[in-house]
């Protein structure tokens, strides 16, 4: 009967607990993947590279290259670059940033979820240090963020429950007052182990709608 009586009262404050903080991911939610598939794919073609090798070579290093302990001149040493080519890191490099797109009704809806419920924004993401900081800069984040838990630079990455418990701290917020936008679910899922309430993004409208039903809603 007290073990009901407890999950009662937690239920309960889960709902009624106002949320004062945002955690966000970047690419599939703000801006597009950085580096993802698609944009690997994109790249093998412009460039004529063999595909397979790319990713094989990609997925062999990403762990460590996004968790800052290689640079994108030594990332692109061991997936592109270990042999000769006929075009430039640069050229490449520049390539690579080109893929990065914005997502304006969500930076907007953010934006204005933020000012109106006076919301601390915090950026939680799996992103290697030189892309995260062109992603930031292009696309004017830190305006928008109050600060970033890149997994370059705590050198933890999703799905790690650390990440997570940094950016509590950070934040300074317990896990009921913070609402979690994410398109990967194994990652909501972990954070609502925590009791963080989250939303699987998949598309603007439905965002809104589970946003709302957590009492975040934006002016019509």
């Amino acid at each position: 009967m007290a073990a009901v009586t407890r999950l009662m009262k937690a239920i309960t404050m889960k709902k009624t607990t106002p949320i004062t903080c945002m955690f966000l991911d970047i690419g599939g939610v703000l801006l597009t993947d950085g580096w993802g598939h698609q944009a690997r794919r994109r790249a093998a073609a412009h460039f004529e590279l063999k595909l397979p090798e790319l990713e094989e070579r990609h997925h062999l290093t990403v762990e460590t290259y996004e968790k800052g302990k290689l640079t994108l001149a030594e990332y692109l040493e061991l997936v592109v670059f270990y042999e000769t080519r006929l075009f430039t890191q640069a050229e490449f490099r520049r390539f690579l940033f080109a893929q990065s797109k914005a997502y304006d009704d969500m930076l907007e809806l953010v934006a204005q979820l933020r000012d109106r419920y006076r919301l601390k924004v915090v950026v939680v993401s799996n992103e290697a240090r030189e892309l995260n900081a062109y992603r930031i800069r292009k696309f004017k984040l830190n305006g928008l963020a109050d600060a970033f838990v890149s997994s370059c630079f705590v050198h933890v990455s999703k799905p790690d429950m650390d990440i997570y418990r940094i950016a509590l701290d950070i934040a300074q917020a317990k896990p009921e007052q913070v609402v979690y936008i994410e398109n990967t679910a194994m990652f909501v899922e972990i954070a609502e182990s925590m009791g963080i309430r989250s939303v699987l993004h998949t598309d603007f409208k439905s965002t809104c709608s589970k946003l709302a039903s957590f009492g975040l809603r934006i002016e019509a």
